[in-house]
């Protein structure tokens, strides 16, 4: 699909007293799981996270041809999941706005939960997420109800879903169409971290690769379509937190 905007940012959208309360919301979220015995680590339904591989090295920037063949993981960082109403209030007006001013115009109806995320730095080895795409928007990224006993995967020990299953009824026969990420970090907090996209070989300006770091400053909010493939490069000093949502709706056709 050939896009006339690849994606469309706000700067500082968010108040900086805003991004210190999601922060705070997402940090009890976590300790309180870490508290009942839950998990918080990161994962990908490929099982090629660095709690699923720590044997393995970090994959980083390294190319996309080594995604999905256990050279390396591709995903580190902690987790919570975040369905506070004040928070949807707050960001699908952004979403609306984005997806209209954009060109997009994709038809979507539902949200899924907002994926808080810790990026703990280190010079060597700092949390990332190797190259991916949030979704394929396609008939083969449809979401499935899941239905004990009869779907042929079971429910992880830990809770997770099988691959494009769900029991949420909103989401049934949907995929996600469009991507936020907020940067919550006050300026000068961390290094690396940045969202970079791959755009393909064919694009008309000859930039594949481009880093977003239009949305460095706190409260910045970037919406693209959930197909692109990007990357969060590694935090190498501080810790990065951000705020992800996806947004739903019928395959294309």
């Amino acid at each position: 699909m050939q896009l006339e905007n690849s994606y469309y940012w706000f700067q500082e959208a968010i108040p900086p007293e805003t991004c210190k309360k999601i922060v705070d919301l997402g940090l009890k979220t976590i300790e309180d799981e870490k508290q009942k015995g839950n998990t918080v680590d990161a994962y990908t339904f490929g099982n090629n996270h660095k709690q699923a591989n720590p044997d393995l090295p970090a994959q980083g920037e390294k190319a996309r041809s080594e995604i999905g063949t256990k050279k390396t993981y591709i995903r580190d960082s902690e987790v919570a999941w975040l369905n506070e109403q004040w928070l949807y209030d707050l960001v699908h007006p952004l979403v609306h706005e984005a997806n209209e001013n954009a060109g997009w115009r994709f038809d979507w109806d539902w949200s899924e939960s907002f994926q808080f995320t810790v990026y703990h730095g280190k010079e060597d080895d700092g949390g990332f997420y190797g190259w991916h795409m949030d979704g394929v928007s396609d008939h083969t990224g449809i979401y499935r109800r899941y239905i004990h006993g009869v779907t042929p995967e079971a429910i992880s020990e830990e809770g997770r879903m099988p691959n494009n299953y769900v029991i949420d009824n909103n989401a049934i026969g949907k995929v996600r169409k469009l991507s936020v990420t907020i940067n919550l970090n006050a300026p000068g907090e961390y290094d690396g971290g940045n969202l970079k996209f791959d755009f393909g070989h064919h694009r008309e300006d000859g930039e594949q690769f481009h880093e977003c770091k239009e949305i460095r400053p706190q409260g910045s909010v970037i919406v693209f379509p959930s197909f692109l493939p990007h990357c969060v490069t590694p935090v190498t000093r501080g810790t990065r937190y951000s705020l992800v949502l996806w947004n739903l709706g019928r395959p294309f056709r």
